[in-house]
């Protein structure tokens, strides 16, 4: 019996050892798979394009980095800055927004589709918009003012009331 109690109790030791070791285990690998990050180079103000040149990727070393850092240079390239980012910094990707493509007081061309119908004017958007976001614009020959998408082209989209 006493064999029998020592036995179950090497057992349990050992497998006491074994469960702890894992972590201890898994962490080592978690630690070299913890991904890449990336930083600038160099001070890049807010309103300035960003371009690769201006940014490196780095090992990321600290467990404890969360939040919504950009991990790959492509998804910064060509992002405008909101705020100051500074050198060896991460790049926090609500700290990016995408370039505008019209900007307020511009001169537009206005289109709108009926059917197969289109009308295009000439306007100047009232607010600033990248593709796809949605802008007021006033029409300079009847002053009114519209709500359309902006796309790719420098154009609006002026949908109908």
């Amino acid at each position: 019996m006493k064999s029998l109690a020592m036995a179950w109790l090497a057992a349990a030791s050992l497998s006491v050892t074994f469960v702890s070791a894992a972590p201890a285990g898994a962490m080592g690998t978690d630690a070299t798979s913890l991904g890449t990050a990336v930083v600038p180079t160099e001070v890049i103000y807010p309103g300035d394009i960003i371009s690769s040149g201006q940014l490196e990727e780095v090992d990321v070393t600290n467990p404890n980095l969360t939040g919504d850092y950009a991990k790959a240079i492509r998804e910064v390239t060509g992002m405008v800055s909101k705020r100051t980012l500074l050198p060896g910094r991460t790049i926090s990707v609500s700290a990016l927004r995408e370039p505008y493509a019209v900007t307020r007081g511009s001169n537009v061309r206005l289109v709108m589709n009926m059917g197969s119908m289109t009308i295009t004017a000439a306007g100047t958007p009232l607010d600033d918009g990248a593709v796809g976001d949605s802008v007021r614009a006033r029409n300079l020959d009847s002053g009114i003012i519209v709500n359309g998408t902006v796309l790719e082209n420098g154009t609006i989209r002026v949908v109908a009331k």
